[in-house]
């Protein structure tokens, strides 16, 4: 990287070049986009619209270097999608990104409900809202299910309050919180329709797609290897099955649906193993995951007559 000049009174003036592939390795953006791609299987058009936004912020902070950038850019984001399809996971990355290049102080992540923001009755909102946004100054605040704040039905409802609070914040002190809305996208969209404040101070709306069958798949299989377990086979096949059965019914949310499953198959294999106590057991018995493991879930209920 090229040395600062110096003026004859002594001052630093900006670099006449800088090298940008020591300035990437400097602050360490590639690794946390390295930890992205290895944390969330798919989601493809997310990823590159964060290494987008990463590449926007790393210019912004040459061009400060060279006293060219007037501000910091408006990085308040919305993101859509269904649950479970890694929403949380991508702020977390967001604000490392953010913290290694300068645009926030310190790089936490406070995410919040409705429940934490609005009150119970008249004087509790304000509180509530300013604390919850003293704790995340310095990093970014992450809002689930946002509309759940605008309740226009309600006469007697404090989330107006909450919004007007936010807003004010997210205008005034941008250079020091970044806010992301999450939700579903229907809703989302209405919500920026009854709240047009919001729409205006968002600079980045990212969609994250629902996870494919073999997506799903392949997050099953990471998930059980983390834990040292694996399916046989047969279960891998009946868990296939399981997905393209599962996907279809209501409160379906991704990868937090199989998580749940899993979680219900290794408690199923726990009992299997244990039910004959004068067995010995091997590393493998203790790992695999069988057929029968998957198979006893009740989404098989209408398929093969089992409710269980």
């Amino acid at each position: 990287m090229d040395a600062t000049a110096t003026t004859p009174n002594g001052d630093d003036a900006p670099p006449a070049r800088v090298d940008l592939r020591a300035e990437f390795n400097e602050v360490g953006i590639g690794e946390v986009l390295d930890q992205l791609d290895r944390e969330l299987i798919g989601l493809k058009p997310v990823k590159t619209r964060i290494r987008e936004i990463a590449a926007l912020l790393l210019v912004e902070r040459l061009r400060k270097r060279m006293g060219l950038a007037t501000g910091n850019p408006t990085l308040h984001m919305s993101f859509t999608g269904n649950p479970g399809t890694g929403k949380t996971t991508v702020a977390l990355r967001i604000a490392s990104i953010l913290h290694k290049l300068g645009f926030v102080r310190r790089g936490h992540v406070v995410s919040v409900t409705r429940d934490e923001l609005v009150g119970q009755y008249i004087g509790h909102t304000a509180p509530k809202t300013k604390e919850v946004l003293k704790k995340a100054m310095g990093g970014v605040l992450f809002i689930d299910e946002a509309y759940y704040l605008y309740r226009p039905e309600n006469e007697r409802d404090y989330g107006q309050e909450a919004i007007e609070i936010l807003l004010q914040v997210m205008e005034n002190q941008r250079d020091d919180l970044v806010v992301i809305l999450a939700g579903y996208a229907d809703r989302m969209e209405k919500f920026f329709q009854s709240n047009p404040g919001f729409r205006s101070r968002i600079a980045h709306h990212i969609d994250f797609p629902d996870y494919t069958d073999g997506e799903l798949l392949t997050i099953a299989e990471g998930m059980l290897s983390e834990q040292n377990y694996h399916f046989a086979p047969e279960a891998k096949a009946a868990f296939e099955r399981y997905i393209g059965i599962r996907k279809t019914q209501p409160l379906f949310a991704n990868a937090r649906s199989i998580r749940n499953a899993l979680d219900r198959i290794r408690l199923r294999q726990a009992n299997r193993l244990i039910a004959d106590l004068d067995r010995s057991l091997s590393a493998e018995d203790l790992m695999t995951i069988e057929a029968g493991d998957v198979l006893a879930s009740r989404v098989f209920g209408k398929e093969d007559g089992r409710d269980r």
